[in-house]
């Protein structure tokens, strides 16, 4: 069946409604400020950032690779949507029940629990992103995509400059890990709420890629990476630029252990990032109809080259407000980027194949953190920073190599 143009409208309020309370629930679980700063708290250190920051963002992306082939073989893929978020929403409950009784766990105990939990829940964002890319390239109408992506920015933005003051409220209310506990809580609530725009989706047509076996979807792979150089130049450049999203947790913990950051602190990080991706998804939703993905790409490497230079060049105390609010930036511009280009590089058909082949440009953001979290106890700051910064240069070969039709 053919997508209607009421059929699309509907959708699009769907997915809206799912961004907008999404968008709730990440102010209060944000992976660059909330959750690295309660494992700080619970006695982290930075292996344990590093390897939280592999699992919550290389890692778990790198999982579709494993999960796309299964999906790719039906038609219609809603069902394994609302069981991957279904899984979020219940690892965050349960994180938030560790934390309210955290006096009931050791401090390596919880760690572990506290691991295995978020393994859960970014796994099953994972398994979710590849039937969502599949659901929304072939439910929303083409010419409405790019419109989609700039209004899911401002409406989200606006939404998470909303919600900022009261996840700073929350988070500076009561001391750890009472704070946390109560963020999580309002996280699972939120999400619970978000995954309803999931079930009044409308999946009307099919898109199924039929793979037999890891074998045959090796040669899918290969196949596709011989037919289309542009997916081969998109992999270079997520497996290049994709560190960039991973930063952040460092300067957290950076941030702890020479300036002795706390709570209060953290949720002046998160309100600063917040602002930047508001800035930039207005910005992009005003010159919706003008800007090319290319130039978001050239304008997501300066930025993102800039942020530990401010740490690097600082004689005294780093302008931490500063780097959090290009953080932001860097966050926006990069999400809107990547999905719009892997839109024109797949076609109907490939789309959930080619978001699990994406995954495999996530082996170098997954492997980073690990790699940096080892540097920083072993070398320290400087040398990451400097290592960070030559992956991030290097993500530029990519980018004139791909050619952007939008």
């Amino acid at each position: 069946m053919k997508i209607t143009q009421a059929i699309s409208k509907s959708n699009f309020r769907s997915l809206l409604w799912h961004a907008g309370f999404l968008a709730l629930a990440q102010n209060f679980i944000d992976i660059d400020t909330v959750i690295p700063a309660m494992m700080v708290d619970s006695g982290g250190t930075a292996m344990h950032i590093g390897i939280l920051t592999a699992i919550m963002l290389g890692g778990s992306s790198f999982t579709q690779l494993i999960f796309a082939p299964f999906i790719s073989n039906y038609a219609y893929k809603k069902k394994f949507l609302l069981l991957g978020i279904n899984s979020r929403i219940f690892a965050l409950l349960f994180i938030g029940i560790i934390l309210y009784f955290n006096s009931y766990f050791g401090d390596d105990y919880r760690i572990l629990l506290i691991f295995i939990l978020i393994s859960m829940f970014s796994l099953g964002g994972a398994f979710a992103n590849i039937s969502y890319t599949d659901i929304l390239g072939k439910s929303i109408a083409e010419h409405s995509r790019k419109p989609f992506f700039s209004v899911r920015q401002v409406f989200t933005g606006m939404i998470l400059l909303g919600s900022v003051f009261l996840a700073r409220f929350v988070l500076t209310a009561d001391e750890y890990p009472l704070n946390y506990a109560h963020m999580f809580f309002i996280g699972f609530i939120a999400l619970a709420i978000a995954s309803l725009g999931f079930w009044n989706l409308k999946e009307v047509t099919p898109s199924r890629l039929k793979v037999k076996n890891p074998g045959h979807f090796v040669r899918l792979i290969k196949s596709e990476l011989n037919e289309n150089q542009q997916l081969g130049h998109f992999l270079g450049f997520i497996n290049t630029m994709g560190i960039s999203i991973g930063l952040l947790p460092f300067v957290i913990l950076y941030a702890r252990e020479n300036f002795d950051t706390h709570s209060s602190d953290t949720a002046g990080f998160l309100l600063y990032k917040v602002i930047g991706s508001v800035f930039m998804g207005l910005l992009l939703f005003v010159f919706a109809r003008k800007f090319r993905y290319r130039n978001l790409l050239f304008l997501n490497v300066a930025l993102a080259f800039v942020i530990p230079l401010f740490l690097l060049l600082a004689s005294d105390s780093p302008p931490l407000n500063l780097v959090f609010f290009i953080g932001g930036i860097v966050f926006a511009t990069y999400s809107i980027s990547m999905n719009g280009v892997l839109l024109e590089v797949s076609g109907t058909t490939n789309r959930a194949l080619y978001t699990g082949i994406a995954g495999a440009g996530n082996i170098l953001p997954a492997l980073f953190p690990l790699l940096g979290g080892w540097m920083i106890m072993q070398f320290g700051y400087p040398v990451f920073f400097i290592l960070y910064m030559a992956t991030i240069l290097s993500s530029l070969y990519f980018i004139i190599k791909l050619k952007c039709r939008h």
